[in-house]
Formats: C-alpha cells, sequence, structure tokens
C-alpha cells in the first residue's frame, strides 16, 4: 500500500465494513461539531461533515489517506437524528411506516500527504412497510437501536420493516458506501484486489 488508512470514526459498524476490504487502516475520533448550519440540505450537512472529520484527523496521521463518513436519515422532509431513547425511537418508527425514507451518507477520502479530498453523497431509500404499533413497540424492545439514525439496524432485525430496499450499494445503510470508496482508493493507487 502506498499510503498508510484512517477511518476517521469510532463507529464500530462502519469499522466493521470496512474490514471486508481486507487491509490494514487505523481508527482515530475526529471530535468535531456536528451541529446543522441554518437551511443546510441533508446532502451538504454530510459531505461537509464527513470531510471535517477526515480533515479534523491530518495533524495526528500527516502521512496517511484519511477516511471520513457521516450519515442522516430523512423521514418526511425531515433529518431525523440518533432517537436516544425508547420513546424517540418508536416515534421515528410510526413516522417511517409506509413511507419511503431516504440515508443520505457523505464519504471523503482525504490525501494528508497532498491536501486534497474527493467528496461525495450517496443516497439509499428505505421503503418501510405499515406498520402497527405493537410490531413496532417489538422491535425496539428487541433490537434496541437507539444509537442509529431511523431507529433501525438493517443488517439485523430491521429488515422485517421493509418492504424494498433500493440504492447502489446496501453498505451505505450501515454508513460507509464501500463501493464508491473502492474507487475512491483505487484512484489513490490502493487497489483491493
Amino acid at each position: 500500500m502506498k499510503q498508510p488508512l484512517l477511518l476517521a470514526s469510532t463507529s464500530p459498524y462502519r469499522r466493521s465494513l470496512l474490514e471486508k476490504f481486507g487491509i490494514p487502516f487505523d481508527c482515530a475520533s475526529p471530535n468535531i461539531d456536528e451541529t446543522p448550519h441554518p437551511d443546510e440540505s441533508a446532502e451538504e450537512l454530510v459531505k461537509r461533515l464527513a470531510q471535517a472529520k477526515a480533515r479534523a484527523c491530518r495533524k495526528e496521521y500527516a502521512t496517511h489517506l484519511i477516511i471520513g463518513s457521516d450519515q442522516v436519515c430523512v423521514i418526511n422532509g425531515k433529518i431525523a437524528g440518533k432517537p436516544h431513547s425508547v420513546a424517540n425511537a418508536c416515534a421515528q418508527l410510526a413516522a417511517a411506516s409506509g413511507q419511503t425514507v431516504t440515508f443520505y451518507t457523505g464519504l471523503c477520502l482525504y490525501n494528508a500527504q497532498t491536501d486534497t479530498s474527493e467528496v461525495i453523497c450517496e443516497p439509499f431509500h428505505v421503503h418501510f412497510r405499515a406498520l402497527t404499533a405493537e410490531e413496532i413497540q417489538q422491535y425496539v424492545a428487541r433490537e434496541q437501536p437507539l444509537q442509529c439514525a431511523g431507529s433501525f439496524k438493517s443488517e439485523g432485525l430491521g429488515i422485517a420493516l421493509f418492504d424494498r430496499l433500493e440504492g447502489r450499494d446496501p453498505n451505505t445503510l450501515v454508513g460507509l458506501p464501500l463501493i464508491s470508496l473502492r474507487e475512491m482508493l483505487s484512484r489513490q493507487g490502493i487497489e483491493i484486489l
């Protein structure tokens, strides 16, 4: 590998996804302010935060290619954050019931040596089936998705909430679009295969 790789995230989900590539990488916490700017769209927000996360690690990892990623869930035109409580998770899932919910995942590959970056936003659409209040309560009690945007874990029992999924890469829904990342790494001279 030409340059060492860093994942600017402490998310166990993103770490697990990046491990699929079978290449060495380090992880670091970017510690940035993730407050949305006034009138900032979901797409603009995740692109800005993905780049900010990657750039936040540049001093300690000046020779690395740094991966930054951020994701938001949009339900009925509004950004839905992590629920943090059972009541909020149930409310998010009730709002998503029978709806198409869009996840926007920002991805940045920042080259700390050249101070250049490539940034994209990849959407992924989740078509929820109509859910009863009892199904929502059972799901939240069983999977406890309190730290997950949208209040579900698609890699777990959350799949039972959907009619269908629509997007380029199912890894995007978990938080790291690997198909796009592989393309970015290739442009930096890092081949996965």
